[in-house]
């Protein structure tokens, strides 16, 4: 008898670690990668949803240094330099945070990688700063998402989007 008790919760402690894991993470790791300026462009992203709440100016305040996604910091790699809106920016890996405004944004490549979130971010790292415009769309993103296509890469939210242009830096 103790033996099919053991069997039994053995089996109901299985069952019910399955169900933990097939529930989706609030905020899936992502990657959007593609062909810009004749380089190979990867964003490593974490995605969170929108969820019924306000993002623009409330979640993410306007006029401050953001993640640009959940969990550890966004990642921008090219494999060859580019131009990012006309400024050169070096081959490699680079942390990729955003300061949203309303009507334009300015977006960070930081030196340093591998951060958590924004806490230890630090503007002295920043290999380049380039300012977008931003804007509100019609379309609802319930998710946070990049696309990289051929002359840039976009990030798309709630109703808000910024792109930015990229090009061949030789």
């Amino acid at each position: 008898m103790n033996i099919k008790k053991a069997l039994l919760s053995f089996f109901l402690l299985a069952v019910s670690a399955s169900f933990v894991l097939a529930q989706e993470k609030a905020s899936p790791a992502m990657t959007a990668e593609g062909t810009a300026g004749g380089a190979k462009i990867t964003i490593n992203y974490s995605s969170p949803a929108v969820k019924g709440r306000t993002i623009w100016g409330d979640l993410v305040p306007l006029g401050q240094v953001w993640r640009a996604g959940a969990n550890e910091a966004t990642t921008f790699t090219t494999d060859k330099d580019i131009l990012v809106e006309g400024q050169m920016l070096p081959a490699g890996t680079y942390s990729f945070f955003i300061i949203p405004n309303e009507g334009s944004s300015t977006l960070i490549f930081n030196k340093v990688a591998k951060q958590w979130g924004a806490f230890n971010y630090d503007a002295k790292e920043d290999q380049l700063r380039v300012n977008v415009p931003s804007e509100q769309t019609s379309t609802m993103e319930e998710r946070l998402v990049y696309r990289v296509n051929s002359g840039g890469f976009e990030v798309a939210w709630e109703y808000g989007k910024a792109a930015a242009k990229i090009a061949s830096a030789n």
